[in-house]
């Protein structure tokens, strides 16, 4: 049982560094990013290489990554998009199509977290769905790069980045409440 408070414990931290990251991310792009094109791109390429900075943070405090196989795959695609991002900067339809087939993957890949999570974790629901959305709005980014004639802005991933902190920010929340309803019983 105290390995299972301590887990959601550090889930509660994790999820609410996740909220915290989106949320900063978000005010930048609709700030300074819109100001400056380097300063967007700079964003675009930080935004996948935090999701592999925190999949690996979260998995190497579970166990590590041989143990927490659908984080240590989303480690790597997540690297491997910010460095594609940034190869294809030149072309903001090029940029959206591998944000969309990244969100479509991580996006599986934080469901099926989510999924082997749900036996011992609460607030995993939210994880779930989210990856669920994620999956679905690569594939809008994806069909969006195709077919659109005028160049995607940065504010189109904006959306997907809120979506993001407003799902790990509901988990925190859940956690949180969770561990209080425990405290009064």
């Amino acid at each position: 049982m105290n390995d299972n408070l301590n887990q959601e414990s550090w889930l509660k931290q994790y999820y609410s560094l996740r909220a915290a990251f989106s949320i900063a991310w978000v005010i930048a792009a609709l700030t300074v990013g819109k100001q400056s094109w380097l300063i967007g791109a700079v964003l675009l390429v930080a935004y996948p290489a935090w999701d592999a900075v925190a999949n690996f943070i979260d998995a190497a405090r579970n166990g590590g990554l041989a143990a927490n196989r659908t984080q240590a795959i989303n480690f790597g695609v997540s690297l491997a998009t910010a460095l594609a991002v940034g190869l294809s900067l030149q072309s903001m339809q090029a940029v959206l199509g591998v944000f969309g087939a990244w969100a479509i993957l991580a996006g599986l890949l934080q469901l099926g977290t989510g999924v082997r999570r749900w036996k011992t974790n609460g607030a995993q629901w939210a994880m779930i769905l989210s990856g669920g959305q994620s999956a679905l709005a690569g594939g809008a980014f994806i069909f969006q790069a195709l077919h659109t004639a005028e160049p995607p802005a940065l504010a189109t991933v904006v959306g997907y980045a809120g979506f993001g902190a407003f799902y790990f920010l509901i988990s925190a929340l859940l956690l949180a409440f969770s561990a209080r309803r425990r405290q009064r019983a």
